[in-house]
């Protein structure tokens, strides 16, 4: 089995670009309800995540509520290296499990390290369970 079959692509995912400011990502992530979401380059590369709790860090030490002042903090200095890392799309269904089973949505890449979508913990959750009511129906997966 292919990872492809649980990928949302990137045009139906909310990310922000690396150049964004900390006050668009906050608003982003307001809008969306999100907790955490996608931060790519203006070429496209996966650069990381960024985080709730990163933007409010950021907001405390950088002028607390005044929103002028986080337009001047771009979303790429906030990022924490290393935090979700990207999958390759090529990776097996083992790894993106183990992976989903620690984050909400797992960041999917090409080759080249384009963000190409995400694997949500939901998606995954769901085909388990078709799998399971299949199996207890006795039809076959």
């Amino acid at each position: 089995m292919n990872i492809m079959r649980f990928l949302t692509p990137k045009s139906k995912v909310a990310f922000l670009e690396s150049v964004a400011t900390v006050r668009n990502g906050f608003e982003k992530m307001t809008y969306h309800k999100y907790r955490a979401i996608p931060v790519i380059s203006p070429d496209g590369i996966y650069v990381g995540t960024v985080t709730e709790g990163d933007l409010l860090r950021s907001m405390l030490s950088n002028g607390g509520s005044d929103m002028r002042e986080h337009e001047k903090v771009c979303i790429k200095d906030v990022v924490r290296e290393g935090w979700n890392p990207a999958v390759s799309v090529t990776c097996t269904v083992d790894q993106l499990f183990s992976r989903v089973a620690e984050q909400n949505f797992v960041p999917v890449v090409d080759d080249r390290g384009v963000f190409i979508g995400i694997v949500t913990r939901k998606a995954v959750i769901t085909f388990l369970t078709d799998v399971y009511e299949r199996s207890k129906n006795g039809n076959k997966a």
